[in-house]
């Protein structure tokens, strides 16, 4: 190999940052894979899609919608029905997703990740098993609390022996002052709370993730069953085929 001497090589200041410049407006190679979901025990299925919902820092890359129907999720990608309990989608972009399916008969089951609620932190494993006495602990606090809402229900808990991070559904169909422009108005929403623990107690920080909003009647919402399961959440797509396989169980969630 023959070498060049070091002066000949040097390239100026300007020579760098065109090629710098040219360089980035070379187009980036996007990756896809396909995706097979296979379902089990939810023979009555009409749609699955995929949610990006948060961005690398666990923020909510997509505002929360007012307006949004219970029965029309905005998803990223839908999927392809192949076979009895298999959906496709054929090409979805590299990124984390969650999954929600809707089924007949007023049923909608979500995935989720127990994102971070404070600036900084990372996502919370669903593995990470709270203690019976610490979640005993955590929802009586819930219910003490003087909430706006007269249902909140913890439904999913992670965490440890310093921090829990919750799945809570916060639901009002007792009448309001949205009766004034819809009658029987109902609202419901989730949300990611944490709750530390502080001297000796746990306490819940301000903030929180809010995930979604919907206001429907009140007899509409009666009629729906909305569940979520981590194992739904979080799919990792990079550039080779992913296969989630899922068996439900209702009686887990």
């Amino acid at each position: 190999m023959r070498w060049l001497p070091a002066a000949s090589i040097r390239l100026s200041r300007s020579t760098v940052t065109v090629f710098l410049g040219l360089w980035l407006l070379l187009p980036v190679r996007a990756t896809a894979a396909e995706v097979t979901v296979k379902l089990k025990n939810l023979p009555d299925v009409r749609a699955v899609g995929a949610i990006q919902r948060w961005d690398k820092d666990g923020t909510v890359r997509r505002a929360v919608d007012p307006k949004a129907a219970i029965d029309a999720v905005v998803v990223e990608a839908r999927a392809t029905a192949k076979a009895s309990g298999q959906w496709v989608f054929k090409s979805l972009p590299a990124g984390q997703y969650d999954l929600v399916i809707l089924g007949k008969d007023h049923f909608r089951l979500e995935g989720f990740q127990f994102a971070p609620v404070k600036e900084f932190d990372r996502f919370l494993s669903a593995e990470a098993t709270v203690e019976p006495e610490t979640r005993d602990a955590i929802a009586k606090l819930i219910a003490q609390a003087p909430h706006f809402e007269n249902r909140v229900e913890p439904l999913h808990m992670a965490g440890d022996d310093k921090t829990v991070r919750v799945l809570v559904a916060l639901i009002r169909d007792k009448p309001t002052s949205y009766e004034r422009d819809f009658p029987g108005a109902a609202t419901i929403r989730h949300e990611i709370w944490e709750f530390t623990w502080n001297y000796g107690g746990w306490q819940k920080e301000k903030r929180t993730q809010v995930l979604d909003r919907v206001m429907l009647h009140r007899d509409e919402l009666h009629k729906w069953t909305w569940l979520w399961d981590p194992k739904l959440g979080g799919i990792e797509v990079r550039d080779k085929p992913v296969t989630v396989t899922y068996e439900f169980n209702k009686n887990t969630l």
